[in-house]
């Protein structure tokens, strides 16, 4: 297996962990309706909480489907600004970032 088809297969699996937790935050937002206002309380702090990870967490998607998108192009580890190459080390550690280091600070 190459290594852009190893990236690939490990965003894809990204993706589909993504999107079962976020399934489970919509879940967990939708069965918050307590008739006590303490409790009601309690899970608005949560909801808080936990659409903060569901924005993150779209975020994260939505770089993950520009990754594979350049994947499919054959753009993957060229950075969308400067063209230059992204370095294995940062796609390592970021591989769905579509900067190299230089252009990403």
């Amino acid at each position: 297996m190459s290594e852009i088809d190893t990236r690939k297969a490990a965003l894809e699996t990204r993706l589909g962990e993504l999107s079962a937790r976020l399934h489970d935050i919509q879940g967990e937002l939708v069965s918050h309706n307590s008739a006590d206002w303490e409790e009601l309380a309690t899970e608005r702090e949560t909801d808080e909480v936990l659409e903060g990870r569901g924005v993150q967490g779209q975020a994260e998607i939505a770089a993950i489907r520009a990754a594979l998108a350049r994947i499919e192009a054959g753009d993957y580890g060229f950075c969308t600004q400067c063209g230059g190459e992204i370095s294995q080390q940062r796609l390592d550690l970021l591989p769905q970032t579509p900067f190299c280091k230089s252009c990403a600070t």
